[in-house]
């Protein structure tokens, strides 16, 4: 055994190697007899009715079941409330089926070509669907929960996913030591020693807000069990594997080795057995008949993470508006106290922190706030309102940029810490802030596997920069963008990605926002109908939003707009990085008072905005390079000439306030401007929305970075002249002129 502690080595060695451990009572040999019938008879079921459909079954590894279903007996015998499974798809409607539950003809019934879906989503393939299900477990008598998590094709990617839900399960029982709430993970043997996500779920294991006090995991072992099928039903394996396939073709099925065993024994007699198999067969006879009555698949029957009250009885948000985002100014006031002070007697903080505590204090007696305290407010706030708060990634408790510091040191005592969020009232939700392990992919599915289990917590994962994300693109792919369309799954996700083209080189610079907007579902060609509830309806019929914030206040409301709304999106914020620290990227406390909101779009109120007939372009922009525009503008002398309106929410596109903004400048140029390059950024996802809008007559112009490959440039003066240069094209009022669109 490959473990240097020697306690752990005995505990495994008396487990396994005391005589007669594996002795079984005359009634748990037939237990085991029934559930390995079960576990058979189920696939030759599904193998008769079948026989051309892919089921990815468990042939040649039936003995699965009966083990999964020991180890929960045994775990609710010993205290378990709550098991959360993942697994890959090979035997997954079995599990379902024998494990969880589920109802027969509901498995049966999605075999069915004619079934038609519903409209609650674009759904998933059977294999991959999901289940929740609270029962009495038979063995105990005692009430069980089970969910198994709904997973893709991508194998142990949702390893992260099951231990984040079962740490956020543990979390709000407040199951310390993971006696109420465990995970099992099953795995097949060659994705378990090939998959990198396996290692880096691993990894959580014993970090501080990640571990989940030990996970049981069965892996499948091809070399004991195997495979008597092909990867598929449809596949053939003796094209690749002719020598083994006739051994395995020669193995007599488990089920008849056991029974034999058991009536030779006389444990059971073979009449026994006969009719065992028979009162399932006809279970299963029956549960085909009534599946033929369904004639819609509904989604939310597989439903794996529900959200009792949240939603209406048929699933439906409650109201289709969101109340104001801001608060009260002695609310405000008091956090950026707390946020300015050290709550915890004798307790030594660097000199260097001292200066941003002081300045903290002295933006809060001038009412003003910079990018960390408006992010400090809106968890704060949260926190009152009894709202927990989880901030994960690499070295989110400082922050990258070293504006956070959520987490104090003693200078002086070793790993002695404070959190001043944690002292803002005597009775608040906790604060959860938490450097991760050094990885994003595993992380990620971690914090979204947390976010499933309560629509009443802000769960917001940070990448220590926003390139680092495509890492993570299997969660972001396969589970964020697309979650909710396959398994009708809210989430609330945050992902705060640092963004902005500054020099830094071209892994330091790009959230690759592009890519986020290629996945919005919002139609480019559709010219919405603009009702009341316009803004809120048209959050709910997205996939996920997509901000780029300008102004500290707008990042403060989006923060707290995300669980104010009556459902749930993932919100994907490029947030800043220069910006953090620029002097004028602050706001006042009268943009985040009672009665304020988000601005899904910010206009032009200068000169411009007074005289909008003499206005010759109005630039359309997102993020930190607004403040280039306006600092160029003002030194062209070009405010009342230029019109500069921001677009705070990409994803979905406000059509609403920016057909307002175009009505408002008839007769000026349109011009988009990015700093990022053309073939990245936005301008592919703003053109044709834009054009819409126009009715395809006013061309919208580009200006900003030529296409490139690499997403920034490494060379600091190549930066600033490709800066110069389109700063230049966006106030030179005469660039398009002749030019054909």
């Amino acid at each position: 055994m490959f473990i240097n502690d020697v306690e752990q080595c005995q505990w495994i060695r008396q487990k396994f190697e005391t005589p007669g451990v594996m002795k079984f009572t005359n009634e748990e040999k037939r237990t085991l007899l029934a559930r390995l019938v079960r576990s058979m008879r189920f696939e030759d079921f599904l193998a008769r009715k079948w026989s051309s459909e892919k089921r990815f079954g468990l042939e040649g590894c039936e003995v699965m079941i009966p083990a999964l279903k020991t180890i929960i007996d045994k775990s609710s015998e010993m205290g378990i409330e709550y098991v959360i499974m993942g697994m890959p798809h090979r035997g997954r409607l079995n599990v379902l089926a024998n494990v969880i539950r589920k109802e027969l003809e509901q498995i049966f019934c999605q075999f069915d070509p004619k079934l038609e879906a519903a409209d609650e989503g674009s759904g998933d393939v059977k294999y991959h669907l999901g289940m929740y299900h609270e029962r009495i477990n038979r063995a105990t008598n005692k009430k069980i929960t089970l969910s198994l998590m709904a997973n893709p094709s991508h194998l142990e990617a949702v390893d992260p996913v099951v231990q984040g839900k079962t740490k956020a399960e543990q979390f709000y029982r407040g199951d310390t030591a993971g006696k109420k709430v465990m995970s099992i993970l099953l795995h097949g043997d060659a994705a378990f020693a090939g998959q990198g996500v396996v290692y880096e779920t691993f990894h959580l294991s014993d970090l501080p807000s990640y571990t989940t006090n030990g996970t049981i995991h069965v892996v499948v072992n091809n070399q004991v069990c195997y495979r008597r099928r092909g990867h598929n039903e449809m596949d053939e394996p003796m094209f690749t594997q002719p020598l083994m396939y006739k051994q395995i073709h020669k193995q007599v099925p488990v089920l008849k080795k056991y029974a034999d065993k058991l009536i030779a024994d006389g444990t059971v007699t073979l009449q026994e057995f006969e009719e065992e198999i028979a009162k399932y067969d006809r279970i299963c006879e029956e549960a085909y008949t009534r599946s033929k009555d369904n004639k819609i698949l509904h989604i939310k029957h597989w439903l794996d993470s529900p959200w009792p009250g949240f939603f209406n009885v048929d699933g439906e948000p409650k109201s289709m508006s969101c109340p104001p985002t801001g608060i009260s100014e002695d609310l405000l006031t008091h956090i950026g106290n707390v946020a300015s002070s050290v709550p915890i007697k004798d307790f030594k903080i660097h000199a260097g922190l001292s200066r941003i505590l002081r300045a903290r204090l002295e933006m809060t007696k001038n009412r003003v706030v910079d990018w960390a305290l408006a992010e400090y407010m809106a968890f704060g706030s949260f926190l009152k309102e009894g709202i927990h708060v989880r901030l994960s990634g690499q070295d989110v408790e400082r922050g990258t940029f070293s504006h956070r510091h959520h987490v104090l040191h003693d200078q002086e005592v070793d790993k002695r810490t404070c959190v001043p969020m944690n002292h803002l009232w005597e009775q608040q939700a906790p604060y959860t802030v938490c450097n991760s392990s050094l990885s994003e992919y595993g992380v990620l599915g971690f914090e979204l596997g947390f976010a499933m289990a309560s629509p009443n917590a802000l769960v917001c994962w940070e990448a220590q920069f926003g390139d680092f994300h495509n890492t993570a693109q299997c969660i972001i792919d396969q589970f964020i963008s697309s979650g909710q369309a396959k398994w009708v799954r809210h989430n609330g996700i945050v992902l705060l990605l640092p963004h902005g083209m500054e020099g830094m080189g071209p892994e330091h610079s790009s959230a690759r926002p592009e890519r986020f907007l290629q996945m919005s579902n919002d139609d480019s060609d559709a010219y919405p109908e603009f009702t009341e509830q316009f803004e809120v309806s048209q959050l709910y019929e997205c996939n996920w939003i997509v901000v780029n914030c300008s102004t500290p206040a707008n990042y403060f409301h989006v923060l707290r707009r995300q669980i104010l709304l009556p459902f749930r999106k993932p919100l994907i914020i490029l947030t800043p990085k220069s910006l953090l620290r620029h002097p004028e990227a602050k706001s006042s406390f009268d943009e985040m008072v009672s009665g304020t909101t988000f601005q899904r779009v910010i206009p032009e109120n200068g000169l411009a905005a007074h005289a909008p007939h003499e206005v010759r372009r109005v630039i359309f922009c997102t993020g930190k390079v607004y403040y280039d525009l306006v600092k160029e503008r003002k030194n062209q002398d070009l405010e009342k000439q230029v019109a500069i309106t921001r677009l705070e929410q990409i994803s979905p596109f406000p059509f609403d306030l920016l057909k307002e903004e175009l009505e408002k400048y008839p007769g000026a140029d349109l011009v988009w401007c990015q700093e990022e390059h053309k073939n990245s950024g936005y301008y592919d996802y703003v053109k044709p929305r834009f054009r819409t809008i126009v009715n395809h007559i006013r061309p919208i112009w580009y200006v900003g970075r030529e296409p490139a490959a690499a997403a920034a440039t490494g060379n600091k003066n190549t930066h600033l002249v490709s800066l110069r240069r389109f700063l230049d094209t966006a106030f030179n009022l005469e660039a398009f002129e002749g030019k054909t669109f």
